[in-house]
């Protein structure tokens, strides 16, 4: 695989060190979540990664070229979907809106519509959000990102708002776009089964500032299932190591 992304002793200071010298890359096709400890500088790093903030130190290189700004294919879901999503527009026109003056209004209407059926939602487009629950309101942004068609996705906690069994919804309708599409995604998660079950890898950082703690490849299938990988033994072990990592509880070595 190629590099998509890559971090270069990416560090940011506010008042405080926020993100400490992370380094780390993204191959095109990977699903990578990042989990770390509440208010460790997490969305810092996305936002960082997005070109919405100029990080104080190192650097970061999409396709082999700095990030300064916004790039082009990159699309971003929030987890506050009731603040991404323009209420006075119908659900169709919001997944148009980040294509208005790049494509044509016919091929916007398409990719629109097309966006919609990949999530379920082909039946919702002349609603408005707030006729939504929150996860089709979720499901809306997502597909106005896949709508944008990018190569990079990157999700702020983008389930954190949902009730549990739509959250399992979504997960699993993730993993399905990106068994269909091969989109690279970079999930940020507080959610260390989320974690596990969603990603070809997991990076775990430290409490504030942001440092890189562990890569952890994860080694489940790539059809996963709700109940039976979760239960699986492989499973178990992976979201034990990355608890373990999370809390500096030593990991057992094997005898």
């Amino acid at each position: 695989m190629s590099t998509m992304l890559e971090l270069a002793q990416l560090s940011h200071v506010y008042d405080n060190a926020a993100i400490a010298e992370l380094s780390f890359t993204v191959d095109a096709g990977e699903l990578a979540c990042i989990v770390g400890p509440s208010g460790c500088g997490k969305s810092t790093l996305l936002r960082a990664i997005a070109g919405l903030l100029a990080p104080t130190g190192g650097s970061v290189l999409l396709h082999g070229s700095p990030v300064r700004g916004v790039p082009d294919d990159l699309a971003v879901v929030f987890q506050d979907y009731s603040r991404s999503l323009f209420p006075w527009l119908t659900v169709q026109s919001n997944v148009e809106f980040p294509l208005r003056g790049r494509v044509s209004r016919s091929e916007r209407r398409e990719r629109a519509r097309a966006a919609l059926a990949q999530v379920g939602l082909a039946d919702a487009a002349h609603k408005h959000p707030q006729q939504l629950s929150g996860g089709m309101q979720q499901r809306v942004a997502l597909a106005r990102a896949l709508a944008y068609r990018p190569v990079l996705l990157l999700l702020d906690e983008p389930f954190a708002s949902v009730d549990a069994q739509t959250r399992f919804e979504l997960e699993d309708l993730l993993l399905r776009v990106h068994a269909e599409q091969g989109t690279t995604m970079l999930l940020v998660t507080h959610d260390i089964d989320e974690s596990v079950y969603l990603g070809d890898r997991v990076l775990v950082l430290s409490g504030s500032p942001a440092r890189l703690l562990a890569d952890i490849p994860v080694s489940l299938p790539a059809h996963r299932d709700q109940i039976t990988t979760r239960e699986s033994e492989t499973f178990v072990e992976l979201r034990s190591e990355v608890a373990r990592l999370l809390r500096g509880v030593p990991i057992p070595v094997a005898t």
